[in-house]
């Protein structure tokens, strides 16, 4: 049976999505989630691409299982108040798969996902080497994905790869299908410039979501200027992911070259800050209530 709740995170980000453009930075793992929080956004995008790269040091290219993806989408949206919108690959499977991913990723506190219209084994979206499936073999994922929800809030986001494939106008008429077949919002990936942007807005009458991914075929656009363009959503998935990356790499070169990290301590989170953020103190008062052992 369907429930909804104003205070739950599905409504939250329906409600987000009504005010006006709802801008979602990839938070690859519990703590850049808390620091997403922290700087005032007020939803987030879990990527898939973040998880495969960061957790298991694997492209993006559908290796994780659904349950692997699951796991570590509930430790980010578990870590933070704000609702996740998380990358589901292809839905796992065929529609029955897809159906079981969705009430996974509802016990796991996510808010939303998207699944694509890409043939296993999928490529990022960004890529060339892409395949789709048929338009109505993706319309049966979208159905089931409608159905598995208990929370009839819960979003449900079909994401076409057809741009970079079969081409714009059959990205267009596969957006439509979805959107009968019950998807709330729809993912064009990989617009090429920012007319196609406007273009797809003007065809296909839906909350639709930009991807402002690096390095990628389509071009930077702000979130302000999507809300000019009627967007509802906004991804920002492996932007933090990358700067931490090169951080981390340069930090590993100075120190292999130094011996030491004293040069660059400036550039480090000191160790007050990450309790701070992960909130130590509160746990120690909480263990000396509970257990007393801190």
């Amino acid at each position: 049976m369907l429930t909804s709740s104003v205070e739950s995170r599905p409504a939250r980000l329906r409600a987000l999505m009504k005010a006006g453009t709802v801008a979602l930075p990839g938070a690859f793992n519990a703590a850049t989630a808390l620091l997403a929080e922290r700087a005032g956004f007020e939803a987030l995008y879990i990527s898939g691409a973040g998880i495969a790269n960061g957790v298991a040091g694997v492209p993006d290219v559908g290796l994780l299982t659904m349950d692997e993806v699951a796991r570590e989408a509930g430790y980010i949206a578990d870590a933070v108040s704000l609702p996740c919108l998380c990358d589901a690959d292809t839905g796992f499977g065929e529609p029955l798969n897809v159906y079981r991913t969705v009430q996974a990723f509802e016990r796991a506190g996510i808010a939303g996902a998207h699944i694509e219209d890409q043939q296993s084994p999928k490529r990022c979206g960004h890529l060339s080497g892409k395949t789709l499936i048929a338009p109505d073999h993706m319309a049966e994922k979208v159905a089931a994905a409608a159905e598995a929800r208990r929370d009839r809030d819960f979003l449900v986001v079909a994401r076409t790869d057809a741009r970079g494939v079969t081409g714009f106008d059959d990205a267009v008429a596969r957006a439509h299908a979805y959107l009968k077949a019950g998807a709330d919002a729809i993912f064009p990936e990989a617009l090429g410039s920012r007319e196609e942007f406007v273009e797809f807005a003007r065809q296909v009458k839906a909350p639709l979501l930009a991807n402002m991914t690096e390095f990628g075929r389509s071009p930077y656009l702000s979130v302000a200027e999507f809300s000019d363009l009627g967007y509802a959503l906004v991804i920002f998935p492996m932007t933090a992911f990358r700067v931490a990356m090169k951080a981390v790499e340069q930090a590993y070169a100075a120190l292999k070259a130094a011996g030491s990290q004293r040069g660059f301590l400036d550039r480090m989170q000191t160790r007050q800050e990450l309790y701070d953020l992960v909130r130590y103190r509160d746990y120690e008062a909480l263990d000396k209530r509970v257990g007393g052992y801190v």
